[in-house]
């Protein structure tokens, strides 16, 4: 137990508990919030934890509330309600669900890329994965429809499956079985970059909200929407890139063993183990790439916004915020 809270200490919880302006600090954050373990606790222990941090803030805590006590909800509040909206996201979609999910998904992905049958099947069910995840962790301020959603899944599964089938049959016939297996990283990291701005397509064609540095919102902008997908699609194709690199190399030794060749039922369960060690350390990683809360100099804005910019300077005059604020997303 911690030591109970006095009214002359109050901790900040709305600004993380590690400087955001480092890599290591964010690195120490994204440990804290992606901890699969969170993904474990039930729904009611999740509200308990924000109601905890409600009433913190607004000082009215329990009497002997200990600071460990009131982090610890914090963490399960970061760890499973929205930033933006507030909302309790689906567990699957959590970031702290990434290594339960992605192990299991990605050693598949690896282990069974002979048929065409197999690779079909856990592409598809890697991009539905996916799809959930962009989803959950959009900017809540954009608008996204279900038909704007349909054809972002549709779209990043064909963009997998086509990418994944195609490589495979010409490497079937002119590449090493070690090459194929590369295969399946390939096809993940395109159909990132495809299902990532699909999904939210709606804050590159109106803009999400940016704001000031007191929290006040200036307008949307799409070079912000731009700039945060973009940060976005590149961890998490480095979430993903250890593992789905390094591994293929790491079996085709292990498989050449004799002891390894007797038990081929035990391939693809240390496949998805070994992806797991990977994704414990790969994905806060990932997420530690880029600040959170992503900043751009407000004359940025000429390049997409324009008419934004103008009315800013208008409205603001010299008092026009040179740096502007907002969530990139996860």
């Amino acid at each position: 137990m911690g030591s109970t809270l006095d009214m002359q200490h109050r901790i900040d919880l709305d600004s993380p508990r590690w400087d955001q302006s480092t890599f290591a600090g964010r690195l120490r954050h994204f440990f804290w919030m992606t901890d699969p373990r969170t993904a474990l606790v039930s729904t009611s222990r999740l509200y308990e934890a924000r109601d905890l941090v409600l009433k913190y803030k607004a000082g009215q805590e329990p009497p002997g509330t200990t600071e460990e006590e009131v982090w610890y909800a914090k963490k399960l509040y970061t760890s499973a309600f929205h930033p933006d909206s507030g909302e309790l996201q689906n567990v699957i979609g959590r970031m702290s669900f990434q290594v339960p999910g992605g192990m299991l998904l990605t050693g598949c992905m690896l282990q069974f890329y002979k048929t065409n049958s197999a690779v079909v099947f856990w592409q598809w069910m890697n991009q539905s994965f996916n799809a959930l995840v962009n989803y959950t962790n959009r900017n809540a301020e954009s608008d996204l429809t279900t038909k704007k959603i349909m054809v972002a899944y549709v779209s990043a599964t064909t963009c997998a499956l086509v990418t994944a089938l195609g490589l495979k049959g010409t490497l079937a016939r002119r590449a090493p079985p070690m090459v194929q297996r590369f295969v399946p990283f390939v096809a993940v990291a395109s159909a990132n970059v495809v299902n990532i701005p699909l999904m939210r397509q709606s804050e590159l064609t109106d803009g999400i909200a940016v704001f000031d540095e007191n929290g006040n919102k200036i307008t949307e902008s799409r070079y912000a929407a731009v700039k945060g997908i973009s940060q976005v699609v590149a961890s998490r194709i480095v979430m993903a890139a250890p593992g789905m690199t390094l591994l293929p190399f790491l079996m085709e030794y292990l498989e050449k063993f004799q002891w390894m060749q007797r038990m081929k039922a035990f391939h693809a369960p240390l496949q998805v183990l070994l992806c797991g060690a990977f994704l414990t350390f790969m994905t806060p990683t990932a997420c530690a790439l880029f600040p959170q809360r992503c900043s751009i100099t407000t004359d940025k804005l000429s390049i997409l916004d324009g008419n934004k910019l103008s009315a800013i300077r208008s409205k603001y005059g010299p008092n026009t915020p040179k740096i502007l604020y907002f969530n990139k997303g996860l």
